[in-house]
C-alpha cells in the first residue's frame, strides 16, 4: 500500500490536553495506523511541544484539522468575525507546522452548523481572501490546504465536489487541494465515485466514514466504487478514518457534529476494524 493510513483523534479522546494526545499517539501506534489526524478544536489545552515529541517518537505522521465557530466565521459579512476566523486559521497553521505536519484541512472556510441562509456573495469574497492568505503562507512552509467537503447541515460555502473545485480556482493557489469525506458524499453527491474522477488530481485528503459514522462495511455506503475510483485517478495521499460517538466526548464538536448516540465503546475495536477493512480494500483494488 502506498496510501498512509490514519485515523481521527476523537476515535480515542476528547481533547488535546498532554494525556489526551499521549493516549492517541500510543493507540494509534498500536492499532497499526501511520497517522494520527488532530483536530485542534482545544488547541488551548495542546502542548506542541511535547505532542510533536510523542509523535516523532512513535514514527506517528500528523494531520491537523479544524472548522470554524460561528464568531470566528471567514464566511461572514461582518469583517471583525471574519477578522477572528482569519486569526485562528494562520495560528492553527502555525500549530500544524509546529507539530511537523504538511496538511491542513477541514472546513477551513465556514463555522460548523446550519445556516439560516445561503451564503451571500460578500461572505464567499472573504473566504477567498482570506484563503488566498492563508495559501501563501502554507506554501512558504511546503505545506497543503485541504478543503474539506461538508454536508448543507454543517455548512453553506461548499456541499459538493464540484462547489469545492469552483472555490478552489477562485483562490488560485496550487497548494490548495480538495478534501473528500465518504460520509458527507453519502448525503450530497450524486455517487461515491464521480467526485473522484472529477477531482482527480487535485485530491489531497481523503475520510473514510460510514454513513452512521459506524463501523465500516455496516451501513450503505457503497466504499468498493469509491476505492476503485482512488485506483482509477492514482491517489497516493492520507487515507484517514473518521467516526464519532457519544463514548468519547468533545465538549465542542459533540454538539457541532450532533454526536448524540452511542455507535460504539471501544475505539481499538472500532479503529483495528477500519484498518483492516481499508487495507482490504486498497490491495482488492489494487492501490
Amino acid at each position: 500500500m502506498t496510501n498512509p493510513l490514519g485515523v481521527h483523534a476523537l476515535v480515542w479522546v476528547g481533547g488535546t490536553t498532554p494525556t489526551d494526545v499521549a493516549t492517541a499517539v500510543r493507540q494509534t501506534k498500536a492499532a497499526g495506523y501511520d497517522l494520527l489526524e488532530l483536530s485542534l478544536h482545544d488547541a488551548v489545552n495542546l502542548d506542541v511541544a511535547a505532542a510533536r515529541a510523542a509523535l516523532e517518537e512513535a514514527d506517528i505522521a500528523i494531520a491537523c484539522s479544524r472548522g470554524l465557530a460561528f464568531d470566528a466565521d471567514v464566511s461572514s459579512d461582518d469583517l471583525a468575525v471574519v477578522e477572528r476566523g482569519e486569526k485562528l486559521l494562520h495560528d492553527s497553521l502555525q500549530i500544524t507546522h509546529d507539530l511537523g505536519g504538511t496538511h491542513f484541512t477541514g472546513a477551513l472556510y465556514s463555522a460548523l452548523g446550519k445556516y439560516a441562509a445561503p451564503l451571500s456573495s460578500q461572505g464567499r469574497a472573504n473566504v477567498v481572501q482570506v484563503l488566498k492568505g492563508l495559501a501563501a503562507e502554507a506554501a512558504e512552509r511546503g505545506m497543503t490546504l485541504g478543503l474539506e467537503i461538508c454536508n448543507r447541515y454543517e455548512t453553506n460555502v461548499i456541499n459538493t465536489a464540484a462547489d469545492a473545485l469552483r472555490l478552489a480556482d477562485d483562490i488560485g493557489a496550487d497548494n490548495v487541494t480538495i478534501h473528500l469525506d465518504t460520509y458527507h458524499m453519502n448525503i450530497e453527491e450524486d455517487s461515491l465515485d464521480g467526485p473522484v474522477r472529477l477531482v482527480g488530481e487535485r485530491l489531497g485528503y481523503v475520510h473514510i466514514g460510514e454513513n452512521h459514522r459506524g463501523y465500516l462495511g455496516q451501513g450503505h455506503i457503497d466504499f468498493d466504487a469509491f476505492f476503485a475510483a482512488l485506483a482509477e485517478v492514482g491517489y497516493t495521499g492520507p487515507i484517514t478514518f473518521e467516526s464519532f460517538s457519544s463514548a468519547v466526548v468533545s465538549p465542542t464538536l459533540s454538539n457541532d457534529l450532533a454526536v448524540w448516540r452511542n455507535l460504539w465503546d471501544d475505539g481499538m475495536d472500532l479503529a483495528t476494524h477500519a484498518r483492516g477493512f481499508m487495507a482490504t480494500q486498497l490491495a482488492a483494488h489494487g492501490a
